[in-house]
């Protein structure tokens, strides 16, 4: 978890690529943190942006 918005946004970003998948940067009590799309419960965290890798890597919403 992290502090730092354009640091999270980073490591979502490098994640995405990473991995090939798409991931989800959320935050949650103001930190934010990064996982794998399909691995995020949404029910207690605020999704930010996902970021899909085969879309050339921007926020999908």
């Amino acid at each position: 978890m992290s502090n730092d918005l354009p640091l999270a946004q980073n490591a979502a970003l490098q994640l995405a690529r990473t991995l090939m998948v798409p991931v989800s940067l959320f935050e949650v009590d103001g930190e934010y943190g990064v996982l794998p799309a399909d691995e995020l419960d949404g029910d207690d965290v605020t999704v930010l942006f996902e970021y899909d890798p085969f879309l050339g890597g921007r926020p999908v919403h």
